[in-house]
């Protein structure tokens, strides 16, 4: 008999695991996903606004990680993908904009000098001082990054160079984020033995050969989507799935509306907060260990404004802790990608972890607040010519301190013929999420194959 798939969750996670469930079970497989949504694709989201595509979930890859473009070039999309124009952002704080500093990593820095007019003369003469300060770190450790840099360096460029940088990709910030999380080439180049957290990031920094740091689709992440789901053939139960428990071939899996289903192997492709009822009866360690993975919310307001706005010529603004804005950080996604319409397009995040905005904030108190700071922070007055919002509730979770022994921990209390693919096991990025789908597919498959 055919194979028979269940993917829980059809986001980026779930379609790349059905994806490489078809590649890899072949043409008779049967591979089914469900999810409750009005569309595919989870958090990837794209619309058209002023005229034009844009992606108002997740915008871009990092393409210096092989995962998203070896898939593109799979899938014969090699073509669509897209570089940065180049203009590079800035950094909000103490009322003003200031260069992003060059040569960090993750927002910290590997020079005193690169934080120039950023940070004070106290915190300069620090960092200038701190290769010459003893330092004490045990090979393995994971604390928080803000406890490291503000010991070495200072506050200041905590909140003015980590903290901005940290709350834009996981909506949370440097006291919530681990070491090895938010930098792991400096934690190794720490456990292999720097003497400093100068000299570590100094090693962690990537070559300067490498090209572009991100990229992204022409089209938007819908293209990739798309392209996903027809590949893999899957079958789309628009529901969501309530319960799993094995059965005497597999499992089966209970839906929101009493249906029950079949499958002799199951990848859950949920976010963390939803994965914990899934697993409760069929591995509660794993349920347990899912339910303290802390997560955020935020916010994202796309905005088309008209051409010929005289926007700057950067990429974006990312917010120091402690402004008196409400955005935490501003993309100018037409100077980012290059113009492909006769509208200016914007994206301005909202919220970090611990606060509510992003869940209790209406789409027109998040306009006039984005209206505010963009002449707060440009001193212009723009014009909207339209707007959408879209939310990621309990969507972004925090790689605190001991992340990864907390999740090698949920790993291994999962069924051979069951598997868990998300953003909050290996990154939270796209290219993350493929290679966890990847190699979950692969794991039941091979599990299958043994039965």
């Amino acid at each position: 008999m055919s194979p028979r798939y269940c993917v829980v969750g059809g986001g980026i996670s779930g379609l790349a695991a059905a994806y490489r469930l078809r590649v890899l079970a072949g043409d008779d497989a049967d591979i089914t996903v469900f999810d409750p949504a009005d569309r595919l694709g989870g958090i990837l989201r794209t619309e058209r606004l002023g005229g034009q595509m844009m992606d108002v979930g997740a915008e871009a890859f990092v393409v210096r990680r092989p995962e998203v473009p070896a898939l593109l070039t799979e899938l014969g999309l090699a073509g669509r993908q897209i570089s940065t124009t180049g203009v590079r952002p800035t950094i909000y704080s103490q009322g003003r904009s200031h260069p992003l500093p060059p040569d960090t990593v993750n927002g910290i820095p590997t020079s005193a000098a690169s934080v120039t007019g950023l940070v004070d003369d106290a915190t300069i003469a620090q960092m200038a001082a701190e290769p010459n300060r003893p330092l004490r770190w045990q090979a393995g450790a994971d604390p928080a990054v803000g406890a490291v840099v503000a010991d070495r360096f200072g506050d200041q460029v905590v909140a003015r160079s980590v903290d901005p940088m940290l709350s834009g990709v996981y909506a949370g910030s440097a006291a919530t984020i681990g070491i090895r999380s938010a930098a792991p080439t400096l934690a190794a180049a720490l456990d292999a033995g720097a003497p400093s957290l100068t000299d570590a990031g100094r090693r962690a920094l990537p070559g300067s050969a490498q090209g572009p740091v991100f990229g992204a689709i022409e089209g938007g992440y819908q293209v990739l989507l798309d392209e996903l789901v027809a590949r893999s053939r899957l079958r789309w139960v628009q529901n969501a799935i309530q319960h799993i428990a094995p059965d005497a071939k597999g499992w089966n899996l209970r839906d929101d509306e009493d249906g029950h289903h079949h499958a002799d192997a199951v990848i859950v492709a949920v976010p963390a907060p939803r994965l914990a009822p899934l697993l409760a009866d069929v591995a509660p360690n794993a349920a347990a260990t899912a339910a303290r993975i802390p997560v955020a919310s935020a916010a994202v307001l796309a905005l088309a404004v008209p051409g010929g706005t005289p926007l700057p010529q950067q990429s974006g603004v990312l917010v120091a802790s402690g402004e008196r804005l409400h955005t935490k950080a501003i993309t100018l996604s037409t100077r980012k990608w290059g113009a492909r319409g006769n509208a200016e397009l914007l994206r301005l995040s909202f919220g970090r972890f611990g606060d509510s905005v992003a869940r209790d904030t209406p789409d027109s108190a998040l306009l006039n607040w984005a209206v505010a700071d963009l002449e707060a922070v440009f001193g212009i007055a723009v014009d909207p010519l339209d707007f959408l919002v879209h939310r990621w509730l309990d969507a972004m979770p925090q790689y605190g301190p001991g992340h990864r022994e907390l999740t090698a921990g949920l790993r291994s209390d999962v069924p051979p013929t069951l598997a868990i693919a998300g953003n909050y096991l290996d990154g939270i990025g796209v290219p993350a999420c493929v290679a966890v789908a990847g190699r979950a597919a692969q794991a039941v498959v091979a599990a299958t194959i043994r039965q």
